[in-house]
């Protein structure tokens, strides 16, 4: 039996957010609900190491996270 999402975390919400802070950003779900993976691409990074980009996603939906409309997101971030 597989793991099945209580909540399905709403794309639209992720991606306004994101890109309310970041308008260039180019952004890609891939996966499903509980296997979810975001690619972001944005200028913004540049010269940022992964981690400082993954940070500044993770900051923006901190209250998605607190609030349990989002459980797990895996990010792949690129400079564009």
């Amino acid at each position: 039996m597989g793991l099945r999402c209580r909540i399905k975390p709403d794309k639209e919400i992720i991606k306004a957010t994101i890109q309310d802070a970041l308008p260039e950003a180019s952004l890609e779900f891939i996966g499903d609900d509980c296997n979810l993976q975001l690619l972001i691409i944005s200028d913004s990074f540049e010269g940022m190491p992964i981690i400082k980009r993954h940070r500044v996603i993770l900051d923006l939906l901190s209250d998605n996270f607190q609030s349990g409309s989002l459980h797990a997101l895996s990010l792949d971030t690129k400079v564009g």
